[in-house]
């Protein structure tokens, strides 16, 4: 998996799972941001993705 693909997959993970309304496991999102963090991604990379994601489905 490339950088781009963890940061996108982060993001959806961390819409999907996380929040304080979260009730599912909470690792979830931190696992799939630790991946795209091991691949080199920021978490302002991750921000702006999740930012790109909600615009998309609005």
């Amino acid at each position: 998996m490339d950088r781009q693909t963890a940061v996108q997959d982060a993001a959806r993970e961390v819409i999907a799972h996380g929040g304080p309304d979260c009730r599912t496991d909470p690792h979830l999102a931190t696992t799939a941001m630790r991946h795209a963090l091991d691949l080199g991604a920021t978490h302002d990379d991750i921000a702006a993705e999740i930012h790109r994601q909600r615009d998309a489905t609005t």
